[in-house]
C-alpha cells in the first residue's frame, strides 16, 4: 500500500513538473513577427478580430477568416493578433505568404514540416509527402491548444493540407485564414469572418505622412497633393507606405507627376494603383 501511494505521489510529480516546464516554456517563447514600422489603426482593428476569437469563453476549435483585397493589411493584421495572444496557446505557428510558396511538392511539405516544428518545438518528426504529413499533423496537433494563421490563401488544397479538419486541433484552438478570395472561407465553413476595414482619411493621411515625412502629418507646403495623393491612392495601406517612401524628400514637380499617374487609373482597379507604387513611377521621374 505504501509503494502504491508513493507511485500515484511521483506520478503527480512528475505530471506537475511537466505542466511547469511547458508553461515556462511558452513564456520564453516570445519571438514576436514584426508588424509595421508605424502602425497606424492598428489596434482597434486587432481588437476587434480578438473579440470574435472569443478565447476566454470557447473551448471549442474555431476559424476565423479575414478577408480583403490586397494591400488591405491583413497580413499586417494577423500579425499583431499573433503576437498578442500567442502566449496564451500551448502551440502556435504563423504561415507566411502561402499563395506565393505553394508552387512544388517540396514547398508543401516544407510548410507542413514548419507547422510541425513551431507547435511541437521539435525536428524528430520527419515528413515525407503530403498525405503523410497530414496525418503526422492530425496527430501532433490534436494533442495541443494551438494558435494557427495561414497567411494569403488561395486555393483550397492549401487548407486541406495544412489545417485539414477541426479534429485536428486540440480544444480551444483557433485558426486564423488571411485571403483575398471570400470563396475559400465559405468553402471550408469558417465560424465567423472579418473583412478588413477600409482606412478613414485621418488614418490614411497619417500613415502616408509617417513615409513621407517623417511625422504624424504633412508638411505645410505639401498639404494640398498629400489629401490629393491619398485621394487617388485608394486609401491602401501598401500604396500610401510605398508612395510616402517614393515621394520623400521629393520636389513637388515629382508629386504633381505621380499624381497625373494616379488619375489615369480608375478608383475600382487597385492592382494598378499597387503597381504604380511597386514599380518605383520608373516613366514619372
Amino acid at each position: 500500500m505504501c509503494n502504491l501511494s508513493r507511485f500515484v505521489f511521483y506520478r503527480n510529480e512528475s505530471a506537475d513538473i511537466k505542466n511547469i516546464v511547458e508553461h515556462a516554456t511558452r513564456l520564453l517563447d516570445r519571438t514576436e513577427l514584426f508588424v509595421a514600422e508605424h502602425p497606424v489603426g492598428v489596434e482597434h482593428r486587432v481588437q476587434a478580430v480578438t473579440k470574435l476569437l472569443n478565447i476566454q469563453n470557447s473551448e471549442d476549435v474555431l476559424l476565423l477568416g479575414i478577408w480583403g483585397m490586397g494591400g488591405m493589411g491583413k497580413t499586417t493584421i494577423a500579425k499583431a493578433i499573433y503576437n498578442q495572444i500567442g502566449s496564451k496557446f500551448e502551440g502556435r505557428s504563423f504561415l507566411l505568404n502561402i499563395r506565393e510558396i505553394w508552387e512544388t511538392d517540396t514547398n508543401q511539405v516544407s510548410l507542413q514540416q514548419q507547422v510541425l516544428c513551431d507547435v511541437c518545438k521539435t525536428t524528430k518528426f520527419k515528413i515525407r509527402d503530403i498525405e503523410s504529413g497530414k496525418n503526422i499533423l492530425k496527430q501532433r496537433l490534436s494533442q495541443k491548444k494551438v494558435l494557427f494563421v495561414l497567411d494569403d490563401v488561395n486555393e483550397l488544397d492549401q487548407l486541406k493540407a495544412l489545417c485539414g479538419s477541426r479534429e485536428w486541433f486540440g480544444p480551444g484552438s483557433r485558426i486564423i485564414i488571411t485571403t483575398r478570395d471570400i470563396r475559400i472561407l465559405r468553402s471550408c465553413r469558417v465560424d465567423q469572418v472579418y473583412e478588413i476595414e477600409e482606412m478613414d482619411k485621418t488614418e490614411s493621411l497619417e500613415l502616408f505622412s509617417w513615409h513621407a515625412f517623417n511625422q504624424a502629418s504633412p508638411v505645410k507646403d505639401f498639404a494640398t497633393h498629400s489629401a490629393d495623393v491619398i485621394a487617388y491612392s485608394g486609401r491602401l495601406p501598401l500604396a500610401l507606405e510605398v508612395l510616402g517612401s517614393y515621394l520623400s524628400d521629393r520636389e513637388i514637380t515629382e508629386w504633381q507627376k505621380v499624381l497625373e499617374k494616379l488619375r489615369c487609373i480608375p478608383h475600382n482597379q487597385v492592382q494598378k494603383k499597387l503597381k504604380v507604387s511597386f514599380d518605383g513611377l520608373k516613366d514619372v521621374t
